[in-house]
């Protein structure tokens, strides 16, 4: 768009000349002068435009353009429908980019130029295109019109089509930065759900296959019993590890504290679940499923826990889950990594929030609140 000024800027300047030569006033020691400059005009001209689709600002080249477009019209003759198009060119693109009234300058600046070198040629008799009679006023008056509704409406228009270029180009960033946010959210979802399933279940099937280990000489039949379990485990690690990857996994809350419970107990730890009659409110089952997945599954690997009491609990203004173990220890503290994070990410989801630390007398306490109602 911004280049066809030029390609009309050279079909006038190939009009102006087989003008003067049909009519025999061709002058080519002014003609080839003149074509020299509009060449160079040329290579900054396309220089230019494409800096302005880039959103940059040439100064120099600009400056250089103009003082070539000057020349070459005022050898060829200020016609503006010939030589003299190339300042029309010219400030089609030298004023995008720009402050509104240093735009304003440059036109008033070019009809200007383009006027005076047009009556200059108009009262030598060397007007390239019209060869009008010397001193011809109405001529004068003609061309200084044309550049005064050039000058007027090529800035704006140009402007006004890099404006909307501009925003073409930022709506299409903002498509892509959309796209790359929408793929590091299902990365992080999909690092979340795999540390969520591989932490939980390796742990228990570490427990079990240990337990197996040492009831094998001295009970075999509990040694099966556990590898069968470590068998059972094992499936639904699989089973959810492709739910994870199509992004279809929910856990179950009350499936998953007796899973818990299992776990912990095969591990010597005595487990306690303190659950209320009614069914928890909706959204709030799935992320309290992976809050007590998660800490059972600290217990397990950083504390020496004896004992763990998981409490739920209910009413009309929120929602609240308590993990509370015997085995608090330094390692506990410091080791809860992405485990913590990725259950704050998940009850952050549903308005909740997580707190994890000792309680002071030799306890750890998960607490996990939700306020209801759930929005959204």
């Amino acid at each position: 768009m911004l280049n066809a000024a030029v390609v009309m800027m050279w079909f006038a300047i190939v009009m102006a000349i087989l003008g003067t030569v049909a009519g025999g006033t061709a002058s080519w020691l002014r003609i080839v002068p003149a074509l020299i400059a509009m060449i160079g005009f040329t290579w900054f001209f396309l220089r230019i435009t494409r800096a302005v689709l880039e959103r940059r600002y040439l100064r120099r080249e600009v400056v250089a353009a103009g003082a070539l477009a000057l020349l070459g019209t005022a050898m060829g003759g200020g016609d503006p429908f010939g030589w003299g198009f190339a300042l029309l060119a010219w400030v089609s693109v030298a004023t995008i980019g720009v402050r509104a009234w240093t735009a304003v300058g440059l036109a008033v600046g070019t009809l200007a130029a383009g006027a005076g070198l047009g009556a200059i040629a108009v009262l030598s008799g060397q007007g390239l295109l019209s060869a009008p009679v010397p001193g011809d006023s109405g001529a004068i008056f003609f061309m200084g019109l044309l550049y005064t509704v050039m000058c007027a409406l090529l800035p704006p228009s140009n402007r006004f089509w890099a404006w909307i270029y501009t925003l073409a180009v930022q709506a299409h960033e903002g498509r892509e930065a959309h796209t790359r946010l929408a793929i590091v959210e299902e990365r992080l979802r999909f690092a979340r759900d795999l540390h969520d399933l591989v932490g939980h279940q390796l742990s228990a099937i570490a427990v079990k296959t240990e337990l197996a280990v040492r009831l094998s000489e001295a009970d075999t039949v509990a040694a099966k019993a556990e590898m069968t379990e470590v068998n059972a485990l094992t499936r639904t690690a699989l089973r959810e590890l492709r739910q994870a990857v199509r992004g279809y996994r929910e856990l179950d809350l009350h499936a998953e504290l007796d899973s818990v419970k299992g776990v912990l107990e095969a591990a010597g730890i005595r487990c306690e679940l303190q659950l209320p009659y009614r069914e928890p409110p909706g959204g709030v089952a799935p992320a309290f499923a992976y809050a007590v997945r998660e800490a059972a599954t600290n217990v397990l690997k950083h504390s020496t826990a004896s004992f763990c009491e998981i409490t739920l609990r209910f009413t009309d203004e929120e929602a609240e889950l308590r993990v509370r173990n015997d085995g608090v220890g330094r390692r506990q503290v410091a080791d809860l990594g992405s485990g913590l994070t990725g259950m704050g990410e998940r009850l952050a989801s549903v308005g909740g929030k997580v707190t994890a630390r000792p309680t002071g007398d030799g306890e750890f306490l998960l607490r996990a609140v939700v306020s209801l109602p759930i929005c959204g």
